[in-house]
């Protein structure tokens, strides 16, 4: 369903687009969508509403097959740096995390009700990830949730689309980068 409205107090939240997620083989270039959250955020922010980076430091400690065994790895020294075409601003929150999800084990809730925040938009990378994973925490806890999906992309094609078409709808809306913008009014 395509985003109908846009609360008063929205706040941009943009999942791992850092130097170290960005440099992945993905479905849709990277480059576009870094510069899709750039507009969200040079958007967000004209407009005085927060501007949440997200960024991703370690791997969660549980086993999976995928990490053959062991979790919790850490990343090379500036994997988490975020991406400077998004043009971090000093009133910009940061959020580090540890897991997929957000708002696990960060204060993500906390600094979004601060803020009066009732909606959040969200884009990054990876959309059956991060993104996917910050979406149903939003929606767990109480937030309307907009999906900018031209603003998201996948290292699997038939996951980013599953997540698009079959799972965010049940969490929120979903629309272009443009349409949000024209939204924010």
């Amino acid at each position: 369903m395509p985003a109908t409205t846009l609360d008063p107090n929205t706040a941009l939240v943009l999942v791992d687009l850092q130097k170290g997620i960005a440099g992945l083989p993905t479905v849709h270039p990277t480059a576009e969508v870094i510069e899709h959250g750039a507009r969200l955020a040079a958007a967000f922010r004209k407009r005085g509403l927060p501007v949440v980076l997200v960024r991703v430091v370690a791997g969660a400690p549980g086993r999976t097959e995928a990490q053959g065994g062991g979790g919790g790895g850490q990343f090379p020294a500036d994997f988490a740096d975020l991406m400077p075409e998004l043009g971090h601003e000093d009133g910009d929150v940061v959020v580090t995390k540890h897991t997929w999800g957000a708002f696990h084990g960060t204060d993500l809730d906390l600094q979004l009700r601060r803020r009066g925040v009732t909606q959040v938009v969200l884009g990054g990378i990876a959309t059956s990830i991060g993104v996917e994973s910050t979406a149903r925490g939003a929606y767990a806890h109480g937030y309307h949730v907009t999906l900018a999906t031209d603003a998201m992309t996948d290292m699997d094609a038939e996951a980013h689309r599953n997540s698009v078409e079959k799972i965010f709808p049940r969490l929120g809306e979903t629309d272009s980068t443009d349409a949000i913008i024209g939204l924010l009014g």
